[in-house]
């Protein structure tokens, strides 16, 4: 039958062909992360078992407020959502580690729903899961209408999508920041956490953000994985901010990005978290205690210099990594954006990033 049909036999062919390519292509990439056998396993990590809350940690500085959103569902869309664990478990532990005790507050109080995200959890976030005080708080938040500004040193909002639906609006949210930041205190946010500034205005009349630079989850990175976003959320942030004023300042997909105005600290995704914090700390008037950077911060640092200068640059930064600094690097980090690239279509930058991947495990094998 196939001698009969040429064109049949040749279509099959190149069918069977494409299909064991892509098998191929498939088991190579998977080969490329390391398997669950192969890493660390932190989900039983302890506050007391990581140094840099437990090493030089500085008297008492005064309190910090950290509010997270008590929305559970993005509007009426029934899609499940609350605030990201991982960038409140971050910023909990540079302000304490830095000396600052932590309150969480949150619109209704109580239990806020926690997303977490199982790929992005290191030894903080499963450290916190496992803090007895910091899970009394995050489960037992206090009503942010209860909340005393004066008796804090700064505010910061969690991210989270729930925060686009109960941040905006909410007049004791708008009060804190008014009163902490017209003290000269310090106002952060990151990822969706700046809902919470859209409204605010001070005294004076002015909008808080009139002018201001600012970082925040930005419509690109929104679109791409809810691309209804517009139809779901009451606004897009990016769109928000830039009509309130601001200088909006977006950096690479889903890597940090900060912004820092004075008593303003911002920053666009969980990426950020870390530096934000530590920003917030400097801000505070002082200086924030040395902390070796994680595995994702180093991934987070090869794919920047991968946007800034290419991928030569970023495997020499890969290679100083593992050569001469002897760091661990999250290379199923750059591997997830390699994945990103593809579902934007950018072949080039797909395939350089794997190249990346690929890079990083040769590194790691030859130790």
């Amino acid at each position: 039958m196939l001698k009969k049909y040429p064109i049949l036999k040749w279509s099959l062919i190149s069918l069977v062909s494409l299909l064991l390519l892509l098998f191929g292509f498939g088991w190579w990439f998977m080969s490329l992360i390391p398997k669950k056998e192969e890493r660390v396993d932190f989900t039983t990590t302890k506050p007391s078992e990581l140094t840099y809350l437990t090493q030089n940690v500085p008297p008492n500085r005064g309190k910090v407020l950290a509010v997270v959103t008590s929305a559970k569902t993005m509007g009426n869309s029934g899609k499940k959502t609350g605030y990201e664990l991982t960038e409140l478990s971050r910023a909990y532990y540079v302000f304490q580690a830095n000396g600052f005790e932590v309150d969480i507050a949150s619109p209704k109080g109580g239990e806020p729903q926690v997303i977490i995200d199982d790929e992005d959890m290191g030894k903080y976030d499963f450290a916190f899961l496992n803090d007895s005080t910091a899970q009394r708080k995050a489960k037992n938040t206090v009503p942010v209408d209860r909340i005393v500004p004066s008796g804090y040193e700064a505010v910061f909002f969690v991210g989270g999508k729930g925060a686009m639906f109960d941040f905006p609006e909410n007049k004791a949210i708008q009060h804190i920041v008014r009163e902490l930041y017209q003290a000269d205190k310090v106002v952060g946010a990151v990822c969706h956490g700046p809902a919470a500034l859209v409204n605010v205005t001070l005294d004076n009349g002015q909008h808080l953000l009139q002018n201001k630079t600012v970082s925040a989850f930005t419509n690109e990175e929104e679109l791409l994985l809810i691309p209804e976003a517009a139809e779901v959320f009451p606004f897009l942030l990016q769109d928000k901010l830039i009509a309130q004023g601001v200088q909006f300042n977006e950096g690479a997909m889903y890597l940090e990005q900060i912004s820092h105005e004075k008593n303003l600290v911002t920053g666009q995704n969980p990426w950020s978290t870390w530096k934000m914090a530590e920003t917030m700390v400097q801000e505070m008037g002082y200086t924030p205690k040395y902390r070796k950077l994680t595995p994702e911060e180093n991934a987070v640092e090869v794919l920047n210099t991968y946007e800034a200068s290419g991928s030569q640059k970023a495997k020499a930064l890969i290679d100083t990594m593992y050569r001469d600094k002897h760091v661990e690097l999250e290379r199923i980090l750059i591997a997830k954006h390699s994945l990103i690239a593809g579902m934007q279509g950018d072949i080039r930058r797909f395939f350089a990033l794997i190249g990346l991947t690929s890079h990083a495990k040769k590194m790691a094998e030859r130790g």
